[in-house]
């Protein structure tokens, strides 16, 4: 897998809604009843912004990715609470094989036949595919215009969001 801790350190919730392909109203949805939280930078009080880590946006695009694929969004809480129980923090670190009720996290092309050897009806999710849809989204993200513009260093091309400046 590539190293995702390399690309920009926080999103705000309009990159956040662009680079997930999520309606604002999910992403509010999601961080108020606890689904995910905005670990960059929580909403305290009105009219303050929430800004998601990179690490954040893959577990939003696994969220999306398993409710496109049909599971519910109880089931998906469900294997949030497992994937963080088993994983800690790092929900990107391994794939994930559904089969029923069952949630698998697997590392290996063996520990993958396996888990889909045991159902016929298991889903499997590459999070190396996800991480690429991720930064490829970031890649494409316009420069935020957040404050005052630095005019003392020269322009290279590459925007804040990437960089995470």
């Amino acid at each position: 897998m590539s190293d995702h801790r390399q690309i920009a350190s926080d999103f705000s919730s309009p990159q956040t809604v662009e680079i997930v392909d999520i309606t604002y109203r999910q992403l509010d949805y999601w961080t108020r009843t606890g689904l995910v939280r905005s670990t960059a930078q929580a909403a305290v009080g009105s009219g303050s912004r929430r800004r998601y880590s990179y690490k954040d946006l893959l577990e939003l695009k696994l969220i999306k990715r398993l409710l496109d694929e049909g599971i519910a969004l109880q089931r998906v809480r469900e294997v949030f609470d497992y994937l963080r129980d088993e994983l800690g923090e790092d929900v990107a670190s391994a794939d994930l094989v559904i089969n029923g009720n069952k949630s698998l996290l697997v590392r290996t092309d063996e520990q993958i036949l396996d888990a889909l050897r045991q159902g016929q009806g298991a889903l499997y999710l590459r999070m190396e595919g996800l991480i690429e849809e991720v930064e490829a989204a970031v890649r494409e993200l316009p420069v935020e215009e957040d404050g005052p513009v630095d005019t003392s260093q020269p322009v290279t091309g590459v925007s804040a969001a990437q960089t995470g400046s």
